[in-house]
């Protein structure tokens, strides 16, 4: 959704994010990420370079403070696709900024998405669908919630919000209590 964002909005830029995560074919250095050793993330840690940075899945994630300056200084939107944790680090030190949460419409939805992508493991599928299901716990920290039930219609809404017109976006379809009060044992239920 941030890319197809991206592709509509001349003056929204996504800041590209450290990790010490292993890059993935088709990845490119620089563009999908910059992939450094741990080490060399650390170091940048005990030298302030993240506006935020935090550990996800075993590997570092953080988003460079002077990048994310400078595009705010060049007068661009600047998109941070951060968790929960990361962006109340940012609205701590930015607290003009806007942080938006997207969620699925359901628990099961997210898994039938999760499981479509047909790359991970079950191990794997279950400890994203834990992780997603924390993650959302905090979705209400956000300024906003945007519904991804429909992506070119979640989509308008996210450029709305951009855009400074949040006005004129959807209602939530669903109850958020009972999209978050959903139980995920291995087998995801249908809320």
């Amino acid at each position: 959704m941030a890319r197809a964002l991206l592709a509509s909005s001349a003056e929204s830029r996504m800041s590209i994010s450290h990790t010490t995560r292993q890059r993935r074919a088709g990845e490119v250095n620089g563009e999908d990420y910059f992939f450094v050793d741990q080490a060399e993330f650390l170091q940048m840690v005990d030298d302030g370079v993240f506006l935020e940075y935090a550990q996800v899945y075993g590997n570092y994630y953080g988003t460079s403070r002077l990048a994310v300056e400078e595009m705010l200084a060049a007068g661009l939107n600047v998109v941070l696709d951060i968790d929960w944790q990361g962006a109340r680090e940012v609205r701590e030190q930015m607290p003009q900024a806007v942080s938006i949460s997207i969620l699925p419409p359901s628990i099961s939805e997210l898994e039938r998405r999760l499981r479509s992508r047909g790359s991970d493991s079950e191990d794997v599928i279950r400890s994203r669908m834990r992780q997603a299901i924390d993650e959302m716990q905090h979705c209400k920290e956000a300024d906003f919630v945007v519904l991804n039930d429909d992506f070119n219609e979640a989509l308008v809404d996210l450029t709305l919000i951009v855009a400074g017109e949040s006005d004129n976006i959807r209602a939530l379809t669903v109850d958020l209590d009972d999209l978050l009060d959903a139980d995920y044992d291995g087998q995801a239920n249908t809320v």
